[in-house]
C-alpha cells in the first residue's frame, strides 16, 4: 500500500518547523521526517537519509519547497534520481511540482540536464587547474616515504649485511610494505 511521506527541515535550532509540518499534514502525510540542521549536502542530514531509505515504490515524498530538501541542482538531481529508481513520486507543495504528472517529470528532466552540465563544467575547470599547477611545478599526492638513495641503502643492508625486514622498518621508520617495495624497485 502506498504512503504519503513528508520531509521538512529548518537551518537552525532557533527556527520553527511548525509551518512546514502544517503544510505536510494538510497534504495528507502519514509519516514525517523532520530536522533542524543546516547542511550543504543531503549526506549530512540524517533525517533526509532515513526518509530516502524509508520510502518505497508507489509512495509519494512531499516537501514544502525544493530548498528544504536539496541545497544545489546537483544535490536535487541526485535525490530525484534515487527517488525515480525506487519508483517514488516527489511533490513540492509551494512550487506546484509533482513528478507523478508529465509536467513534473519534464521539469526534473530539465533539472537533471542542468546538473549534468554543471558537473561537466566543474570537471573541466578542475582539470585545467591541475594542468596549470603541474606546469608550475606543483607536485600532487603523498610525499614519498623513501628517497632513491634510501632504497639503495635498504637493498644493500638486506643483501650484504643480512638486515631483517623488521630491522629495516625500524631503521627507516616505514611500513613492512614500503620495505618490500624498496627491495623490488
Amino acid at each position: 500500500m502506498s504512503e504519503i511521506v513528508g520531509y521538512c527541515r529548518v537551518s537552525s535550532t532557533s527556527q520553527s518547523l511548525a509551518v512546514q509540518l502544517g503544510e505536510l499534514e494538510l497534504a495528507g502525510c502519514t509519516k514525517v521526517f523532520a530536522e533542524k540542521r543546516s547542511a550543504r549536502y543531503s549526506d549530512n542530514r540524517p533525517e533526509l537519509k532515513a526518509c530516502l531509505e524509508y520510502v518505497r515504490e508507489g509512495d509519494t515524498l512531499v516537501i514544502s519547497r525544493l530548498d528544504r530538501m536539496a541545497r544545489s541542482v546537483l544535490d536535487l538531481a541526485s535525490i530525484a534520481d534515487r527517488l525515480h529508481r525506487k519508483g517514488v513520486n516527489l511533490k513540492v507543495i509551494n512550487q506546484g511540482i509533482d513528478t507523478s504528472t508529465s509536467e513534473g517529470k519534464l521539469l526534473f528532466g530539465i533539472l537533471s540536464t542542468f546538473a549534468a552540465f554543471e558537473l561537466d563544467i566543474r570537471s573541466e575547470r578542475q582539470k585545467a587547474g591541475i594542468e596549470a599547477a603541474m606546469s608550475a611545478g606543483v607536485k600532487f599526492g603523498r610525499k614519498k616515504s623513501l628517497t632513491d638513495e634510501q632504497k639503495l641503502t635498504i637493498r644493500r643492508l638486506r643483501e650484504q649485511e643480512g638486515f631483517s625486514i623488521a630491522q629495516l622498518q625500524t631503521r627507516f621508520h616505514v611500513s613492512r610494505a614500503t620495505v618490500y617495495r624498496a627491495l623490488t624497485d
